[in-house]
């Protein structure tokens, strides 16, 4: 059976693509991919260590067994984060899911227009809007930064801050919530990416949006490469969480294609 194989980040440089296909034995698992990659690209190796894998867009576990024409994703630690995620909030009252689900999570390649999302999102019973706007600063440790280039594996991207909004709804008092994170070339001073939280009380709005940026930039497969006068790197990215990294974050065994895998 065939396989593609998807590679982001460091892991493209290091392969030399974008992709790549195996024929693999009927049985075969994500990790006779990770072999292959192995063999196939042996500078790879200590990289797959930390490394999260997706099966057709879910994050899966190495013993995952495959199918033909399933699509498996690469995915090294993704742009940035913090570990000081609060992984207890308690949920305040049923969720209000009513907003526009669609709207509330988007990805785009041109300048992100705060002042629309902002002015979309509140509503008179609202008494908090808070908004966290990630935006591109000129150096990194003392080495100038001349612009950054974001890439993702953006349909899964797209899927996952759909699902972190649709959880801040569950986890916080907010009435709704909007996300949007932009690809491609930014300049210094760009946004890259934007959260917006509208609720009745601020501290719940702020408990909410900083969840909502720390959580997304730990687990959602977007990178940047930052470049410099004198080169280009990827930028660091924290470890995956264990559910993620060790596969309980997705269901074990083959997901099944999705409505968007290629």
């Amino acid at each position: 059976m065939r396989v593609r194989v998807l590679f982001f980040g460091i892991l493209k440089d290091v392969a030399g693509r974008n992709d790549t296909e195996f024929d693999l034995s009927e049985g075969a698992s994500v990790q006779d991919v990770l072999a292959r990659c192995v063999t196939a690209f042996p500078r790879m190796e200590k990289l797959l260590n930390s490394s999260a894998v997706a099966v057709n867009q879910r994050y899966s576990d190495r013993e995952t067994p495959l199918h033909g024409h399933d699509e498996v994703a690469l995915l090294p630690p993704v742009s940035g984060g913090t570990q000081n995620v609060n992984q207890n909030a308690s949920l305040k009252r049923p969720p209000d899911l009513s907003g526009p689900p669609a709207s509330r999570a988007i990805i785009v390649r041109d300048r992100i227009d705060t002042a629309g999302v902002l002015g979309r999102i509140k509503r008179g019973e609202d008494g908090a809007a808070v908004v966290f706007e990630g935006v591109v600063r000129n150096q990194t440790h003392g080495r100038k930064t001349l612009y950054l280039d974001y890439e993702a594996y953006e349909e899964m991207a797209l899927q996952q801050m759909k699902q972190l909004a649709d959880q801040a709804l569950q986890r916080f008092a907010i009435r709704d919530v909007a996300m949007v994170h932009r690809l491609g070339r930014l300049e210094i001073g760009d946004a890259s990416v934007l959260v917006v939280v509208a609720s009745a009380h601020r501290g719940a709005a702020f408990e909410a949006c900083r969840w909502l940026i720390d959580t997304l930039k730990r687990t959602v497969p977007i990178w940047k490469k930052e470049y410099f006068a004198d080169g280009a790197v990827w930028a660091d990215g924290e470890p995956f969480p264990d559910e993620i990294l060790h596969g309980s974050a997705g269901s074990r065994g083959s997901p099944g294609k999705t409505d968007a895998s290629k």
